[in-house]
């Protein structure tokens, strides 16, 4: 069994084999955290010129992941199934 970080995952560049699209690098990835399971990958959107206007992250689910290669990794998934989800805002509390 060959085991991996996140940090060399965050290395791979994902590539979607439907369309040979460039998703990115994987900034995250979400899990399940009763049975710590994972759920999706998650690459980040793209800042506009000076930071500004981000696009939103791409959520791949986990089990649309076909193959974990050396330096990719490869997803099969239909242009419908893009699963984009708004930056969250960072919360602050003031005392």
């Amino acid at each position: 069994m060959k085991t991996t970080t996140t940090s060399e995952l965050r290395e791979r560049e994902v590539i979607n084999l439907c369309d040979g699209a460039r998703l990115g690098y994987p900034c995250d990835f979400e899990f399940d955290a009763c049975d710590g399971r994972i759920i999706s990958l998650i690459i980040p959107g793209e800042r506009g010129l000076f930071g500004g206007c981000k696009t939103q992250d791409i959520f791949i689910p986990w089990c649309k992941i076909e193959c974990f290669g050396e330096d990719t990794i490869l997803v099969k998934l239909e242009a419908h199934e893009y699963c984009r989800m708004p930056e969250k805002k960072k919360k602050r509390d003031f005392i």
